[in-house]
C-alpha cells in the first residue's frame, strides 16, 4: 500500500491515542500506527526533508490538525494527550478537521467539495508556520547526524564511551577487537551503589536500517560474558531488529537509534548547545481538563 496522506491519518492517530491511554510519546504513537496500518519498512523509511520520514512528516502535520480540532493537545514536550472532546468521539471526519482547521465554511462560495480539497491541500503543501518549530527541531538534529556519520569508527566509539560514562555508567571502556561479533566495548550500570552488571555494548555508524542479524550475532557474541547488550547507531532499526532485541527467551538488548542518541546528546550537553529564556505561567485549562 502507498503512504496514506495526512488526512487520512487522523482517525488512525485517534484510534492509536486511545489504545495507548489516553496519552502518548511521538515515538509511542508513530508505531502504534505504523503497527495497525500493517506498513513495510521502505514505506516507512521514505525520506522527506530533514532527515524525517515522508511518513513522520504527515503524522506530524495530523497531529497538528487535530489539536486545533480540539481533540489532541501536547501539554509536555513529546507527549500528546487527548483533550475531554477528544475522549468522547471515536472518529471524525478529515474533512470537516481541514476545514475547521484553517477557518473554511462548506460551500459558502458555491464551490463543490473537490474543489475546496484541492485548496485545502495547497494550503497544506505552503503553509509552514505551524511546523515552524518541528522544523528547526529536526535541523539541528540534521545537522548533529551529519556530524556524526562524519567521524572516524574510533572516534564514535570514543564518543559512545563518553556518552556512557556521562550518563552513569562506570568502567566504561572501548575494546574494538576485530572478529569479537561487533563488540566495541563493555560499562558497568551501578544499581543503588550496590550492585553492578555489565553491559556489552556496539556502535554502529549507520545511515539506514540496522536488521535483525546484527542484533542476533551481537548476541551471540554475548554469551558468557553478559545478560544484557546495547546497540548504540546513528540510523534507524528495523521492526524485525526490534523484535529480534526483545525476544523471548533471550537475553535482552537495549537499542539507540538516531533520533535518541541525538536527543541524548543534547540532553547532556555533549557538543549540543542549549540556551533557553524560562518564562513561567500557570496554565488553568491543564487543570480542568484532568
Amino acid at each position: 500500500m502507498s503512504l496514506p496522506k495526512y488526512d487520512a491519518l487522523f482517525n488512525p492517530l485517534l484510534a492509536a491515542i486511545k489504545r495507548l491511554g489516553g496519552s502518548a510519546s511521538i515515538a509511542e504513537l508513530d508505531e502504534e500506527v505504523i503497527k495497525n496500518l500493517n506498513l513495510t519498512d521502505e514505506e516507512i523509511a521514505q525520506p522527506h526533508d530533514y532527515r524525517i520520514s515522508e511518513l513522520q512528516y504527515r503524522l506530524a502535520w495530523a497531529r497538528t490538525h487535530l489539536k486545533k480540532f480540539g481533540l489532541l493537545n501536547n501539554s509536555a514536550r513529546g507527549v500528546w494527550v487527548l483533550t475531554p472532546k477528544g475522549r468522547d468521539i471515536e472518529s471524525v471526519d478529515p474533512h470537516q478537521v481541514m476545514q475547521d482547521a484553517y477557518g473554511r465554511k462548506k460551500n459558502k462560495k458555491g464551490k463543490n467539495n473537490q474543489a475546496i480539497d484541492k485548496e485545502f491541500e495547497a494550503v497544506f503543501d505552503t503553509e509552514t508556520i505551524e511546523m515552524a518549530e518541528t522544523v528547526l527541531e529536526y535541523k539541528w538534529q540534521e545537522e548533529l547526524l551529519e556530524r556524526l556519520l562524519k567521524l572516524s569508527p574510533a572516534a564514535f566509539e570514543r564518543l559512545s564511551q563518553l556518552l556512557l560514562r556521562v550518563s552513569g555508567f562506570v568502567e566504561v571502556r572501548v575494546t574494538g577487537r576485530s572478529g569479537d561479533g561487533g563488540i566495541d566495548g563493555v560499562g558497568i550500570v551501578r544499581l543503588g551503589g550496590l550492585l553492578g552488571f555489565p553491559v556489552l555494548f556496539q556502535c554502529k555508524r549507520y545511515q539506514g536500517n540496522v536488521g535483525p542479524g546484527i542484533v542476533r550475532d551481537f548476541r551471540g557474541a554475548m554469551i558468557g560474558r553478559s545478560d544484557r547488550g546495547l546497540i548504540i547507531t546513528t540510523g534507524k532499526f528495523s521492526r524485525e531488529a526490534k523484535a529480534e532485541a526483545t525476544r523471548d527467551g533471550a537475553p535482552p538488548i537495549d537499542l539507540v537509534d538516531g533520533e535518541q542518541l541525538v536527543d541524548k546528546l543534547k540532553e547532556l550537553h555533549l557538543g549540543v548547545s542549549v540556551k533557553k529564556i524560562e518564562q513561567v505561567s500557570v496554565v488553568p485549562e491543564f487543570f480542568d481538563e484532568i
